[in-house]
C-alpha cells in the first residue's frame, strides 16, 4: 500500500465525492441529518477501509465488502436504513456521472488533475 497515493486518493475524494454524497444525502433526508462533515468522514473513511481491505483480500471479495462498508458509512453518518443508504448512493453515483460528463463537455477531464 503506498501511502503517498492513498493520501492523494483521500483529498481527491474528498473534493470530488464528498460534495456530490452530500447533496444526495440531503436530498434524500434533508439537511438535518445529512452533514457536510459526516460526507467528508463517510468518504475518508472509506478510502482508508478500502485501501486496506483492498490490500489484505483483493479482487471481487474485496469490491463486495467495500460496497458493504461504504452502506453501512452512509447508514451511520446520515442515520438512515439500509435501503435508504442504498439510495443515497445511486444518486451520488448518478450526481457524480452528470458532473462528469458536463466537465467532459466543457474540455474540462477529472482524470487529468490526478
Amino acid at each position: 500500500m503506498d501511502l503517498v497515493a492513498l493520501l492523494i486518493q483521500i483529498v481527491v475524494g474528498t473534493i470530488i465525492i464528498a460534495p456530490i454524497l452530500w447533496l444526495a444525502g440531503r436530498a434524500l433526508v434533508g439537511k438535518e441529518k445529512a452533514k457536510f462533515t459526516d460526507a467528508i468522514w463517510i468518504v475518508l473513511l472509506g478510502t482508508v477501509i478500502g485501501a486496506v481491505v483492498g490490500t489484505l483480500i483483493g479482487g471481487l471479495v474485496a469490491a463486495v465488502i467495500m460496497f458493504v462498508v461504504w452502506l453501512a458509512l452512509i447508514k451511520h453518518f446520515f442515520d438512515c436504513g439500509w435501503v435508504m443508504a442504498l439510495a443515497i448512493a445511486m444518486i451520488a453515483v448518478i450526481f457524480f456521472v452528470v458532473i462528469v460528463a458536463v466537465l467532459a463537455l466543457i474540455g474540462i477531464g477529472v482524470l487529468a488533475f490526478i
